[in-house]
């Protein structure tokens, strides 16, 4: 079940907005469609084919395009030397009444000069002749990567977030190209396989008003609860949404604390921008700074951290780029010493349990003991935790 932000009354404003409207959201920015074509093919010397619908000869009937596809098409029909009847749009794309309105609404809050003459079905729609729109040029690479990319935020399945990508994607390959037969099936030939993830599909209202918060820099009153702890109040300036493993954080400025601070989207119990309470966008912020320490995402003071790895686990290190500030040290019987400057958080003492005897701590003493007393506890089982708890929490 979806969260739903609670209704906030404005606080005081810190600047005063230019306008109090925002910007209206749409699968499509027909201001940024081309009349020839949207993407031009970089294999020289193939034949073109449509890699996302029918093949080479076969043209999609105008009434069976998805929504972006017939919001550009509308577009076209109304920018023709005397525009067109509503009758013959609504024949021409299969819609009623009710969503012809609907896509003409949807242009109208895009500044479009959109003229209507006449009553009912036979009224004739046009668009100022003097409207020119700004052609966007991609390659087919570039579309290729698109798509590719867009599996990376698979686990933003079920929000309106994932939808407002597919439809970008959908309007870019809104008219009907050639290929060769290597660029069909996309989805299958580029795979990115989803890590486990959190379902954010619930947390759909909460995401639309952190995005609508950190976009429009609106102070936000919020409800967080801590894993194990209490729910808070928080008067927050959302300054960065963040993705970290599949999940969504906010990196956001909390005025009580006076600091920056990290929130996992999902343990918002609450979300509400205040539409006319704004903040300056602080000019020195930089996210980077942020997790600069962090072994992951969540920051802290750095400390010098020295890992000694087996050889058998060597090679796994040696292969990636763990931290910025990491230096490799090879040793004589085949493994690697690991040196970094990091937080120690929660993120870095499961990453080192995780190798098991293939690593010993060096340093600090700190992360030694806790490794230590972790391994053991583990060992001894959960009946040791239990016995340990309160009666009460149990």
């Amino acid at each position: 079940m979806a969260r739903r932000p609670t209704a906030t009354p404005p606080g005081p404003s810190a600047r005063t907005p230019a306008a109090a409207g925002e910007a209206p959201q749409h699968p499509a920015d027909p201001h940024r469609q081309d009349n020839d074509a949207l993407v031009e093919s970089e294999l020289s010397g193939a034949d073109e084919e449509d890699f996302s619908g029918p093949r080479q000869g076969e043209a999609i009937p105008e009434s069976r395009l998805n929504k972006s596809q017939k919001f550009v098409k509308l577009l076209e029909a109304l920018q023709t030397s005397g525009g067109a009847r509503a009758s013959e749009l609504m024949s021409r794309f299969d819609l009623d009444d009710r969503t012809l309105r609907r896509y003409l609404a949807d242009l109208r809050e895009l500044d479009l000069p959109l003229y209507t003459e006449g009553r009912g079905d036979s009224r004739r729609i046009w668009i100022d002749a003097s409207y020119r729109r700004h052609g966007v040029r991609i390659s087919l690479l570039e579309l290729i990567s698109l798509r590719f990319g867009r599996q990376a935020f698979s686990f933003l399945e079920g929000t309106t977030f994932a939808s407002d990508m597919d439809g970008a994607l959908e309007t870019l390959s809104t008219f009907q190209h050639k290929g060769v037969d290597r660029v069909r099936h996309l989805d299958r030939k580029l795979v990115a396989l989803p890590e486990h993830r959190k379902d954010h599909a619930r947390d759909n209202d909460v995401l639309e008003e952190v995005l609508n918060a950190v976009v429009n820099e609106q102070v936000a009153t919020a409800h967080y609860a801590r894993v194990n702890g209490p729910t808070k109040e928080y008067k927050l300036h959302p300054l960065s949404l963040v993705v970290y493993k599949q999940s969504l954080y906010l990196f956001a400025f909390d005025q009580d604390a006076g600091q920056i601070k990290t929130f996992a989207l999902d343990r918002f119990r609450n979300f509400a921008a205040h539409k006319r309470d704004h903040f300056e966008y602080p000019e020195d912020y930089d996210p980077a700074k942020h997790y600069e320490h962090a072994f992951g995402i969540m920051n802290g003071e750095p400390v010098e951290v020295s890992l000694r790895f087996h050889r058998r686990a060597a090679p796994y290190i040696r292969e990636r780029i763990w931290h910025h500030s990491q230096e490799l040290h090879p040793q004589r019987d085949g493994g690697v010493r690991l040196n970094m400057k990091v937080a120690l958080q929660h993120e870095l003492l499961q990453w080192v349990l995780s190798f098991g005897p293939d690593v010993r701590v060096e340093a600090p003493a700190e992360l030694t003991d806790k490794i230590r007393r972790l391994h053991r506890e583990a060992a001894e089982g959960i009946d040791l935790l239990e016995a340990r708890e309160p009666r009460g929490d149990r």
